[in-house]
């Protein structure tokens, strides 16, 4: 295994062993930790307390952060008809149907985040195996699959993440840049943490949220108090 780089070291000597910092002194110090020469995505980690294994004990959805991640997101649109102007006067990137759909399969993916009203979902269901392991196919319950084309691409353009547990159940979401003031990182933090706490799963037994850690891209995670 690598040997950590100097700048990480020092930036680790930071973090006090064993200490659980409150949701404001994790933020400054994280903001501390991002020494790298680009402007750093912190990143909030969460370990739940279910087994995602289970359908009813799946964490997924989606929620917009109030100050945004930091990242201009290239928004496509498929639809036609009334719902193409919708797009476009909503500030959508791409808005087509079967063109984007052949576009895609041509190996084209210059997007972030896709959206669909309900009658293309036919014509982009032939991308399953191309967007959804990427992340990208577009999902009734996270609201890109949708009539509502302006909402859908508003809030993808505001800072609208999505947040789903991995096979461990950890959640693993960006909340913004380092170069954010610190109450908005703390506001987007408790925006997503509440979030999670409000979608909690009725079959989750026992403690929901075993760990909360923040960490800069390349920065190490700094211990946040579960009371936080």
């Amino acid at each position: 295994m690598a040997k950590p780089g100097k700048k990480y070291q020092d930036a680790q000597k930071l973090i006090e062993p064993g200490k659980l910092y409150t949701a404001a002194e994790a933020v400054d110090l994280v903001k501390k930790t991002a020494t790298a020469k680009f402007d750093e995505t912190i990143e909030l980690h969460v370990r739940l307390g279910v087994d995602p294994k289970y359908a009813d004990q799946q964490v997924r959805g989606a929620v917009v952060l109030p100050n945004g991640t930091g990242k201009e997101n290239k928004v496509l649109v498929f639809a036609k008809g009334a719902k193409v102007k919708e797009a476009e006067d909503a500030g959508a990137d791409f808005v087509g149907s079967d063109e984007i759909v052949q576009k895609i399969q041509g190996g084209w993916l210059g997007f972030d985040v896709a959206i669909a009203t309900p009658d293309m979902m036919g014509t982009v269901g032939r991308l399953g195996k191309v967007l959804g392991p990427r992340g990208l196919m577009p999902n009734p319950k996270l609201g890109t699959v949708t009539m509502d084309v302006t909402k859908a691409v508003s809030e993808a353009k505001a800072g609208k993440v999505e947040y789903r547990t991995d096979k461990a159940g950890n959640v693993h979401v960006p909340i913004g840049k380092a170069s954010f003031d610190s109450e908005k990182l703390e506001q987007n933090f408790r925006t997503l943490v509440d979030t999670l706490v409000r979608v909690r799963p009725a079959a989750a037994k026992g403690q929901y949220i075993c760990s909360i850690t923040l960490s800069a891209t390349m920065g190490p995670g700094v211990p946040v108090a579960l009371n936080a």
